[in-house]
C-alpha cells in the first residue's frame, strides 16, 4: 500500500482518526528508518519545560532486540490480565468477557493480538526523558512528563499522515529496568511510552465515540 499524499488530511482529521492501531499493524513490510526520523523530527516541534529538549528516543529495529522487549511486554500483559481476574473475583464479580460491549471485547482481543506479536512489529519507538539523576524527582511530575508525552502524540501524528499505525502503550514499564538494561539506557534516563510502529492494513479510521462535552466541560468553575 503507498503512502498516501501528506495533503490528504485536514488538521482536524488528522487529529481526530489517528487511532490505536494494534491488529492491523503490517507485521511483514519494513519501515524505511528516514520515515521514522520524519516522524521524530515532527515530534521534537513539541512544545517542553524551560524548553529543555531532555527527550530521547530509541528506535528499535533489531529483530532480536525486538524479540526480547517482546517478551518483556507479553509478561507484563498476562500478568495485567491475571491481576484483572484476581481483583473482579474478590469484587464477586465475572471474569473474562462476562458483560463486556462489543466495542470492550474487540479492544480486548486486539491488544491481546498485540501483546503476542509485539516483537513482531517492524519499528518499536521508545519515548524517554533524562532527569539528570538515578531516581525521579519527588513530587508533582506534571512539567517532567508533560515535556515528553505531548512529543510522544506528535510522533503518533506524524506517522499516521504518513500512511503508518501506532499504538501507545505504557505496558512495558512494568519491565523498565530489564528493558533499559538490554537497551544500555543509561541510569538517568526514564521511559515513558512505547510506540510500536508499522504500516497499516486497510483504511477505516473515524472518530471514536466519546463523553458528550455536555459532561466534561465547565465554565467558569465547576
Amino acid at each position: 500500500m503507498a503512502v498516501p499524499p501528506r495533503d490528504t488530511l485536514s488538521p482536524d482529521e488528522l487529529l481526530t482518526t489517528t487511532r490505536s492501531v494494534r491488529r492491523r499493524l503490517d507485521l511483514t513490510r519494513p519501515v524505511p528508518a528516514a520515515l521514522i526520523d520524519e516522524c521524530i523530527a515532527v515530534a521534537v516541534q513539541a512544545p517542553t519545560a524551560q524548553n529543555a529538549q531532555n527527550w530521547h528516543w530509541i528506535v528499535v529495529t533489531d529483530a532480536d532486540l525486538r524479540r526480547q522487549i517482546g517478551h518483556y511486554y507479553r509478561r507484563a500483559y498476562y500478568a495485567y490480565l491475571e491481576e484483572g481476574v484476581r481483583e473482579r473475583l474478590a469484587a464477586g464479580t465475572h471474569g473474562g468477557g462476562a458483560g463486556q460491549s462489543p466495542a470492550e471485547q474487540r479492544q480486548a482481543h486486539s491488544s491481546r493480538y498485540l501483546a503476542d506479536h509485539m516483537g513482531e512489529v517492524p519499528v518499536l519507538v521508545i519515548a524517554a526523558i533524562d532527569v539528570g539523576q538515578p531516581t525521579l524527582p519527588p513530587g508533582n511530575q506534571a512539567g517532567l512528563w508533560g515535556s515528553l508525552l505531548p512529543a510522544a502524540w506528535s510522533y503518533a501524528l506524524a506517522a499516521r499522515a504518513r500512511g503508518l499505525g501506532t499504538t501507545w502503550t505504557m505496558l512495558h514499564l512494568r519491565h523498565e529496568q530489564e528493558i533499559g538494561h538490554l537497551l544500555r539506557l543509561p541510569e538517568t534516563v526514564f521511559q515513558g511510552v512505547l510506540l510500536p510502529t508499522a504500516y497499516f492494513l486497510g483504511d477505516t479510521f473515524r472518530p471514536a465515540r466519546r463523553t458528550p462535552l455536555s459532561t466534561v466541560i465547565h465554565r467558569d468553575g465547576w
